[in-house]
């Protein structure tokens, strides 16, 4: 299935070897990795990885299976330390922080396999996201003070609020884990947009979508985009999908970065169609 091309946006360097959108070159990335590497006892599994992402950019991270993208995500979000190298994210070293510390900072994500507490209802799921916002004491909440009562019904409210970007507010109350794949995976990007995020790492969103709910999920991702004025970083196979809403695409290959640009610059790059179609019989026959 084919979606509607959108205008490129324009690339331009910063002062590294990343690229970002225009309208986000006079601001500080979200997001730079530096040199960034990590080792699994003797096997080297990402190697000088280098990336920016424009604070307001959708970008993508792509490449074969087993090229080291999950791995890359783990790293910036400290499930895995960096063997090397410097995470900055919104101009600060993540150096030394946790998966938690991260996440208050500003990266939240969704993950290849659903991770959703399914006996819990959906409403519940997103307020999980905002335990970096309650603002009532732990006697509060025994006592259900008026303070207590006050942050339920600010929660409940911003849940909904939230749940009405994919219109799922129906499905509030109903059992995360009685809802159909696609909304499963709707409802785990809403979780973690309720945790206010400045960056929001998608891996693989579009997994056990059909080509209607694939559609819908790229135009939802541009809206939050503009609506919550966040960057984006996503894993993605549906190459349709990548090509129609990322700004900039890295591809990653064998744990290296082998090429860097816009959508149409990377599917003329002879490097990213090697790596995921192999060499030409007759390249393999000089």
């Amino acid at each position: 299935m084919s979606f509607e091309k959108r205008p490129e946006t324009k690339l331009v360097p910063v002062p590294s070897t990343n690229i970002v959108p225009e309208r986000d070159v006079d601001k500080t990335p979200i997001l730079e990795a530096r040199n960034l590497g990590i080792d699994f006892g003797g096997l080297t599994a990402v190697d000088d990885f280098n990336m920016g992402i424009g604070r307001t950019e959708i970008a993508g991270l792509i490449g074969p299976n087993g090229a080291g993208k999950t791995t890359v995500f783990n790293l910036l979000t400290k499930v895995y330390q960096p063997s090397r190298g410097t995470i900055l994210l919104d101009g600060t070293d993540t150096h030394g922080m946790n998966t938690i510390q991260v996440n208050r900072s500003g990266i939240a994500r969704t993950f290849q396999n659903i991770r959703l507490f399914n006996n819990l209802s959906v409403e519940d799921n997103v307020k999980l996201g905002m335990h970096n916002q309650i603002n009532y004491s732990t006697l509060e909440g025994v006592l259900r003070l008026p303070n207590y009562w006050k942050s339920e019904k600010r929660a409940h409210e911003k849940a909904l609020q939230l749940l009405s970007i994919f219109d799922m507010q129906g499905l509030a109350h109903a059992k995360a884990g009685s809802l159909p794949y696609g909304a499963q995976r709707r409802l785990e990007i809403v979780r973690a947009l309720a945790t206010n995020p400045k960056l929001l790492l998608l891996d693989e969103p579009a997994a056990g979508m059909n080509p209607s709910e694939t559609a819908e999920l790229m135009e939802n991702i541009v809206k939050i985009r503009d609506a919550f004025q966040i960057a984006v970083l996503l894993i993605e196979h549906d190459m349709n999908l990548v090509m129609g809403i990322c700004e900039g695409i890295c591809v990653l290959n064998f744990g290296k970065i082998i090429a860097k640009g816009t959508p149409s610059e990377i599917q003329a790059n002879p490097a990213v169609i090697e790596a995921y179609l192999g060499k030409k019989k007759e390249d393999d026959a000089k």
